[in-house]
Parts: C-alpha cells; structure tokens; sequence
C-alpha cells in the first residue's frame, strides 16, 4: 500500500506529537544503548517534566507522555547527547541484537551501529527518511532478522547479507564497513524513489522495486516470523576472557506493558553500567561483576521488572490505549493486566504471544503472535496482512 499523503506525523524528540494525554516525545537510542547518564537524563525528564513512566518501544526507543515543558526536556536530551543531530533526530531508527558482543560466538554489531548512526547523521538527503524506516543489525543469532526491518544486515559464513523488508537479497559483503556504506547507500536510492511510500513494503512492487533500483535481486521469501525469540531476562553470564576477576553478568530485565517508572529507571542508571532497550520492550544492565549483579538483582527485584523467564508477562503486550489514545475504544492495559493476573493465578500460561491493541491500527504489533483488537463486543484476532 502506497501512502495517499508524502506527510509523516511520526514522533521525534523534537517534533511531538499531541496526544489524548498531552505531548509526546519519541527519544531514538540506535541499537536500543543508552549510557547510564543518559538513562540518569531520561529518567529526570519524565520524572520533573512528564509523566513520571519512560515508555518503551518495539524498535528499543524510549518515549516521554504528557510533556509539560518541551523546552527543559530538550536541553535535557541535548547535554545528554541523545541530540546528535537535531536534522536526523527522527530517522535514527536501528535495532541491532542486544546481547552482541557479550553473550555467544558472534561478530560484535555495537561498532556497526556507530557507524551506521554516523553515517545517517552525515548523509544530508538521509534527513529526508520517514521516521518510520527501519535499519537492522543482526550479528547471525537471527533476533533482528526476523523484525521486517526495511534494511538491513544479517551475518553469515560468507559475511554480510543485505536484508530487504525482512527479505534475503543477492548483496553479500566481508567487510563490515563496505556493508553499512551499502546499506546508506540503498536508504539513498529509497528516499529518491520512494514518492509517497514511508516503508519500503509499500513501494509498488515492494522489496523488488528497492532491489532492482540497486542492481540486486531477492533471494528469499520473508523469514517465519514464528520463530521470532522473546526477551533474554534473568542472570545471563556474560563471554568469558579466562580470568575469573574479569567474568561478567548482564542482568535482564522484563517490563510489563513496556511502562519503566522513572524511579526505576534512575536506580538502572545508579549502577552506572551500559544498559540495553531490547525490541521486546525489556532492558539489559550490563556488565556487572557477580558481586555487583546479586546486589543490583536484590534491589530490582521487588520493583516491578520480570527476571523469570517463565513469566506470563514476557508473552503479553499492548499499545497505549484510553486515555493515552483518543483513537482507542478502551483502556487497554488495564484489560491486559486482568488478562495477566488471571494467569498467573490459574497457572496457565499462553504459549504465543499476544498484543492487545484499541483500535484496527494495531500501533506497536510484534512480528510474531496474535493480535487482539477492541470491538463493542470485545477483543477479536486481528487478521495479518502480508
């Protein structure tokens, strides 16, 4: 489907949106990594200037609700650094797999995330992306292969495969830095060619139209996104350099309905290590000595966040619903916490996951799973269109 209108209303962190509840602002952390002062930042922008929740994204971004002053929260962002570029602020969308370069034999993506966002925020015709365009990252563990990304790159025994709208193409690279100025190169040729089209699925013939213009071919259908993997939480031991002093731990941590009070958010910062906004609206604290890691755990604990990877709330989403969304017909979390509750009492547990949303939009909808749409008569499947 191609856009009747070229307009992108797509949020940023500067340009807001009004919502039901006030103004919005949509925060992009490429690679979902924010630094523990940046996190500190977040946390006291929603806490003096907004609701006091950071909400988590789809795409590992976080968003501020019911803005009160827009100024004091830009200089916040700003001296954080999380606005290197008021001009790409909006089209800095990357995911890239959150547990690279510490968990599993696989390259490290981190650097390629740098140099993707530096060559973003470098490439002026690039400020012309729609906020909804999608790059990502996947270092061969197929976590982000999976998302439907408009670009991106997937690791294998040959290197670096390109990825259109989640489909493989003929474009392979061993270098890694050949790779990202190929994917910059194909978001150019996107913008050129892209008339009203926000995502590459809606160009008239979809990934092919992107492929041919770039003298590639697609190789594959999308992969099945059933196979999608959840939310890494608990203790999870990180790679190991053979000295026990150095061995480290990332703590994961599950979110419910993707809502971090800013509470929460200032201790995560309080460990002053690296942290992780995962797609599957969870975060990572990462880098903790095992002494540090049982302390940190003690303490997040009781607050809210999943570490039991069994927990019902790990197969349970939702978009913002009443009274965040004047499109929505109700409030939606307050069904999905029921909804929750219900099964941890019972014991029985969904084995797909689910993500209940307010209206047809489906705004936030996983790859995987089952969505359930509002009606008057309830929650229905919502059918998936390819």
């Amino acid at each position: 489907m191609t856009r009747s209108s070229p307009d992108d209303a797509c949020p940023g962190a500067l340009r807001l949106h009004e919502a039901a509840d006030g103004a919005l602002a949509r925060i992009r952390l490429p690679g979902g990594m924010v630094t523990s002062a940046q996190l500190a930042a977040l946390a006291e922008a929603a806490g003096d200037y907004a609701a006091p929740v950071l909400e988590l994204t789809s795409r590992g971004n976080m968003q501020l609700r019911s803005i009160r002053d827009a100024e004091a929260v830009e200089t916040l962002l700003s001296q954080a650094g999380l606005l290197p570029s008021p001009s790409h602020e909006r089209v800095r969308n990357i995911v890239a797999s959150p547990l690279s370069g510490r968990v599993g034999d696989f390259p490290d993506v981190r650097p390629l995330v740098s140099a993707l966002d530096r060559g973003l925020i470098a490439s002026a015709p690039l400020a012309e992306l729609p906020g909804r365009f999608l790059f990502s990252l996947d270092d061969g563990r197929a976590d982000m292969s999976a998302m439907g990304a408009d670009v991106g790159l997937r690791h294998g025994t040959n290197g670096w495969r390109l990825l259109l709208d989640g489909r493989l193409t003929s474009a392979c690279d061993s270098d890694p830095d050949s790779a990202i100025e190929r994917v910059l190169t194909i978001a150019r040729t996107f913008v050129r060619i892209r008339g009203n089209a926000w995502r590459v699925a809606e160009l008239p013939e979809g990934a092919g139209t992107l492929a041919t213009a770039v003298g590639e071919a697609v190789a594959e259908a999308p992969q099945d996104a059933t196979s999608a993997p959840r939310a890494p939480v608990g203790w999870i031991e990180q790679l190991s350099s053979g000295d026990p002093a150095d061995d480290l731990v990332t703590l994961g941590a599950g979110v419910p309905l993707g809502q971090l009070p800013a509470k929460v958010a200032a201790l995560l910062a309080a460990a002053e290590k690296p942290v992780v906004i995962t797609p599957w609206r969870s975060v990572l604290l990462c880098d903790l000595p095992h002494e540090d890691a049982d302390a940190v755990l003690r303490v997040l604990a009781p607050l809210g966040l999943i570490f039991d990877e069994r927990s019902p709330w790990l197969n349970a989403s939702s978009c913002t619903g009443l009274p965040g969304c004047g499109r929505s017909r109700t409030d939606v979390h307050a069904h999905v916490r029921l909804e929750v509750a219900e099964e941890i009492a019972s014991g029985i547990h969904s084995p797909v996951h689910r993500h209940w949303v307010g209206c047809p939009r489906a705004c936030g909808s996983p790859s995987a799973g089952q969505v359930l749409v509002a009606t008057e008569l309830g929650y229905r499947p919502l059918e998936r269109h390819p």
